[in-house]
């Protein structure tokens, strides 16, 4: 190979006769090319004059780790010279020596192979590509011109990560260099850093000729990249942290790709406690969506086939720390072309289903193992702070998503483990449900919450239930007081919160009855449900008598209320002789919602509207939905275990609907129950 020539003035100083020069990779060529193009996609100023060689660094300086690398002078003088001509010669037009150099950075994973005896070796070795990164840096000033960008991306693609530890942090003084000449820089670097936060197998930045790096390794190569640079440019972490959100992984991304981004940003907020709550919030904001679209998903897919999903899914549980292993990459693996003979939309499905269902169980089950620690000891600051990250996230994520099902247990597990947690959750959703400017839909959710949180939680006091009851039957009385008046007959849009409350009252009676006993006669055993049926009962204070005058009322809220969670509450009053209300039950059924609405109160016209169908009656009433149903996911729901209170229905309580269903009992008694039972499923047990 000839001697690399240069056209630019010897840098000063005299080399030593005994040291051995680094061999020049940039060969000359015949015939040089023109530049193709000089911005290569980023905006830069014009270009600036190159550095005066005067300037040139002898010493580069470590700050990450304090450590000084002094290299032979004549052997970075000479590569400084090849370099620094191969630049001025670009930007004169002349392109050879700069398209070698990119070739050194596009082919940096090309394994070395030694000359074949008496050829000449034209390799680059696997350890000189440090000295050209070095040499760069002192030639930042001519790099940060635009008609060099085409290089600055080259080498942002190298795989810089999966060499020794000396060239990472070379490297990393190159974007520091290069973000400091040109701050447009910034954002290129930091996402190509941000980019690699999805990299989780080691073909993706392990080198040849070096040796294979792990994954941790890597990533704490990464960040402490990352981290250098945030603190040598404080204006970074505004840019860093909209990249956090814009590379996030689409919903349909595989978990792998999905884990492996969302532990990489956990460990931001290890050495960056000031963007701890925006990486929780970003990570909380797309559980929540990929937590919505998966219940539309299932609700779409019939019955049985939804069912089988979740059994596949318990069958084949896996260990959490695998979710980043190339076997949990179904996606890459087993892709399904629609256009192929085979194709089955319905395999395509339950296959969509299946991962979105994994997904969420390993996003869910991540977010308890990062929350638990601070919840050690959970009456104090610490936890407090915490769970008050977790509330505000509720107020402003989950509790507006209508199809959230599984992201809400994790208030719901921190809620419970302190009295003060309890009373803090409670209180927020007391002021949602009851606040004047409060928008309807965030009300009835609000006070769905609520009730789901008192049924359910087996950690919430009787004392609390007690309390959060009468004062539901409260703010019942006060709105009975405002709304009758104007009310001509069960009207849901104009009197939806009324009736929103009516709803959670009656399902948190269905739960925690038991609570509300305040004596019984010595027959009772409290450790026996049924023991309760048909004796004297003395409830607390007057919840029987504020609770009839709401039910045989003027608005009529049973018409209203969910008929499923109506029926539940009707024969449970009935056997515990709380209250009799299958009179009213019966007559509701003749009237139709229809005849009442708001609509023709404003026209003026008749109470009752014919061009309403009656299958419309559904559209009017509540929907049974009590966020805190039994939790699904067979993963992340060890977390649980013990946290929430089962529906068993009382023996004997549902007597004719018994005997209709002893035969089909039989032949179910042996398939496993797939889904767990709630409340609004009238005569089955959560623990069925």
């Amino acid at each position: 190979m000839r001697p690399f020539v240069t056209n630019s003035k010897a840098l000063p100083g005299a080399l030593a006769r005994d040291s051995t020069p680094v061999k020049s990779i940039l060969k000359p060529i015949s015939a040089l090319g023109k530049r193709k193009d000089t911005s290569d996609g980023f905006d830069d100023s014009s270009s600036i004059p190159p550095e005066s060689p005067s300037k040139r660094r002898k010493v580069l300086f470590d700050d990450v780790q304090n450590v000084t690398y002094e290299v032979g002078l004549r052997t970075m003088d000479v590569v400084k010279m090849e370099v620094r001509a191969a630049l001025e010669d670009h930007l004169r037009g002349s392109d050879g020596q700069y398209d070698m150099l990119k070739d050194l950075f596009t082919h940096d994973k090309q394994r070395y192979l030694p000359p074949i005896a008496g050829e000449e070796d034209d390799m680059l070795k696997p350890n000189e590509l440090q000295v050209y990164v070095m040499a760069l840096t002192s030639c930042v000033p001519i790099l940060k011109g635009k008609e060099c960008n085409g290089l600055v991306k080259t080498i942002l693609k190298c795989a810089w990560l999966g060499r020794d530890a000396a060239f990472t942090k070379v490297f990393t003084h190159f974007l520091a260099a290069l973000i400091s000449a040109q701050g447009s820089y910034l954002g290129p670097v930091l996402s190509m850093m941000v980019e690699k936060f999805r990299d989780t197998r080691s073909e993706e930045w392990c080198v040849p000729d070096f040796p294979n790096l792990d994954r941790d390794t890597m990533r704490e190569r990464l960040h402490a990249s990352i981290q250098y640079l945030l603190q040598m440019f404080p204006g970074a972490v505004s840019v860093f942290e909209n990249l956090l959100s814009a590379k996030f992984p689409f919903p349909d991304d595989s978990t792998r790709v999905h884990m492996a981004y969302i532990h990489n940003l956990l460990r931001v907020k290890d050495y960056r406690p000031d963007l701890q709550e925006d990486v929780l919030d970003l990570i909380l904001n797309r559980v929540v969506k990929i937590d919505s679209q998966m219940q539309v998903d299932l609700e779409d897919l019939d019955d049985e086939i939804a069912a089988s999903v979740m059994y596949a899914l318990r069958e084949t549980q896996r260990d959490p720390s695998s979710w980043e292993d190339d076997s949990s990459d179904v996606s890459d693996t087993e892709s399904i072309d629609s256009g192929d003979l085979d194709y089955d939309p319905e395999a395509a499905r339950i296959k969509t289903v299946k991962e979105s269902v994994e997904k969420m169980d390993a996003v869910l089950d991540t977010l308890f193992t990062v929350y638990s620690p601070y919840f050690t000891n959970p009456g104090s600051d610490k936890a407090f702070d915490m769970f008050t990250t977790i509330l505000r996230q509720f107020d402003h994520m989950v509790l507006p998503t209508y199809k959230s099902r599984h992201t809400q247990f994790l208030i719901f597990h921190f809620a419970q483990q302190h009295e003060r947690l309890i009373d803090a959750f409670c209180g927020q959703l007391m002021h949602t449900a009851f606040q004047s400017n409060t928008p309807n839909v965030l009300k009835q959710a609000a006070a769905a919450y609520l009730a789901s949180f008192v049924a359910r939680g087996a950690h919430v006091p009787a004392s609390l239930v007690r309390s959060m009851f009468a004062l539901l039957l409260h703010h019942l009385e006060q709105y009975r007081r405002k709304y009758e008046p104007l009310c001509r007959g069960p009207d849901l849009k104009r009197f939806h919160p009324y009736y929103s409350l009516v709803q959670a009252t009656l399902y948190i009676f269905c739960f925690r009855w038991q609570d509300l006993v305040l004596s019984a006669p010595d027959v009772v055993d409290p450790d026996d449900p049924v023991s309760y049926i048909g004796q004297d009962l003395e409830w607390a204070g007057s919840c029987r008598k504020d609770l009839s005058v709401q039910i045989f009322g003027k608005l009529n809220p049973l018409k209203v209320c969910a008929p499923v969670i109506v029926d539940e509450f009707a024969k449970l009053a009935h056997r515990l002789n709380f209250i009799y209300i299958y009179p009213l039950v019966e007559s509701n059924k003749r009237v139709r919602l229809t005849q009442f609405l708001s609509s023709t109160y404003s026209t003026g016209g008749a109470l009752r509207d014919a061009g309403f169908e009656e299958q419309s009656e559904a559209y009017h009433q509540l929907d049974p939905y009590f966020p805190f149903d039994p939790y699904q996911l067979p993963v992340s729901k060890r977390w649980l275990v013990g946290d929430y209170v089962l529906w068993k229905s009382l023996p004997g309580l549902n007597d004719e609907e018994d005997e209709d269903s002893d035969d089909a009992d039989e032949e179910d008694a042996d398939d496993e129950e797939i889904e767990e039972r709630t409340a609004t499923d009238s005569g089955r047990d959560d623990s069925e």
